[in-house]
């Protein structure tokens, strides 16, 4: 079958796709994302495939690979039936799975993902099961006045971002951090010289992600404040407002909750690492 199973879809097309999975949320919700943010804003290229359109079954979002450090941004699937996708993955090349790579998927396929790869004799590494919590409505939340600056991350902030990030892997991570940094929402609080010392970013899907405040820094409320300014800030421009918690991280868990954000328990993500 061969590469060509899977369209990949044009400018007009991506608009449209855009509509339509609207319709399938919380499922679509991440890929949604994805769709949303590359018809408004020109990144690090991504193609989004699907198997047939306009009426598809499975939509790949697939990062182009230009260089190296590419493989380590994360394909994301979204699929209305399991065994369409099974058969893609099984009997086309759409995914290449001879390099590391972090697929992000629907918890409940997460099996049947694990056995295509050993079909493949491709090696599963980890996995990391997500609530995905998301905000309606931003405007309960209260911006108090900070008594310290904040702004967006730059360039020279990239060094930063991705030590401190728990899935950073070095030069490997760093052009992903750069592309969000560069192309995409970010919000932080600097200290008297003017460095990062709390920040959020947001991904290629819309999902914010990457809340860090630095240990000597923290119970000043920075996180919420952030967190706050930024979801407003995603939802004044039309953003859906979002983002994935580990299942095992319930301090996060906890205080997303108490910003309003709610987890649909029939869906959670999972994102597999292989190779």
């Amino acid at each position: 079958m061969g590469e060509e199973a899977m369209k990949v879809l044009n400018k007009e097309k991506l608009k449209n796709a855009e509509e339509a999975l609207r319709h399938y949320f919380p499922q679509s919700q991440q890929v949604y994302g994805y769709v949303f943010m590359i018809n408004r804003v020109e990144a690090d290229p991504i193609d989004v495939l699907v198997d047939q359109w306009p009426d598809f079954n499975v939509l790949l979002i697939r990062p182009q690979r230009q260089e190296k450090a590419d493989l380590f941004k994360d394909m994301c699937i979204f699929t209305k039936d399991e065994t369409t996708l099974r058969n893609i993955l099984v009997g086309t090349d759409v995914i290449d799975w001879k390099h590391y790579l972090c697929l992000s998927v629907d918890l409940c396929h997460k099996e049947m993902l694990k056995f295509v790869a050993a079909s493949r004799s491709v090696p599963v590494k980890n996995d990391f099961p997500c609530y995905m919590m998301k905000l309606q409505n931003p405007s309960k939340l209260t911006t108090e006045r900070l008594p310290v600056q904040v702004s967006s991350l730059n360039e020279s902030h990239v060094a930063l971002v991705n030590s401190i990030w728990k899935f950073g892997m070095g030069e490997f991570s760093e052009r992903y951090i750069r592309d969000m940094i560069m192309n995409f929402p970010s919000c932080c609080v600097l200290d008297s010289e003017g460095r990062p010392v709390s920040w959020i970013l947001t991904y290629a899907s819309c999902a914010m992600g990457m809340l860090y405040t630095m240990p000597e820094h923290r119970r000043k409320g920075y996180a919420k404040a952030l967190v706050s300014i930024m979801a407003k800030k995603l939802h004044s421009e039309g953003y859906p407002v979002y983002c994935f918690i580990e299942e095992e991280n319930q301090l996060s868990y906890r205080f997303f909750t108490s910003l309003g954000f709610t987890a649909d328990p029939s869906y959670r993500a999972v994102w597999i690492d292989f190779n």
